[in-house]
């Protein structure tokens, strides 16, 4: 809900998104838990909360599913595709998994420092 709280948004107001998307990503069960009893890809789901909270027009991503087994990162993924339909939202996704950079509708890829 930080995003939110920053932004001058009260907590009642907040804490439907908060859950909206904690239960998108698949941690909502984990809500009450400090960072610290999270797993890796538990804190990494919640760090994609986090970032889509105010829902940004664009949203940039570096490795994003980098820390999550197989099954949650396809999820995440097709998160991301089904916002952007849903809500015109842009991705910038930096990655090394080539799965995700076929499912783009734009890849660029960098080699040796070289676009």
């Amino acid at each position: 809900m930080m995003p939110g709280l920053i932004a001058g948004k009260s907590m009642k107001d907040c804490t439907p998104r908060a859950e909206e998307l904690l239960a998108r990503l698949n941690v909502l069960p984990r809500k009450e838990h400090k960072p610290n009893q999270l797993s890796g890809g538990e804190q990494q789901r919640v760090a994609v909360a986090r970032a889509l909270f105010n829902s940004p027009s664009v949203v940039l991503a570096d490795e994003p599913s980098g820390n999550l087994d197989s099954a949650h990162a396809k999820e995440l993924h097709q998160l991301f595709f089904d916002l952007r339909k849903e809500l015109g939202q842009t991705f910038v996704i930096v990655t090394h998994n080539e799965e995700l950079a076929e499912m783009a509708d734009r890849r660029l890829v960098m080699r040796d420092g070289v676009i």
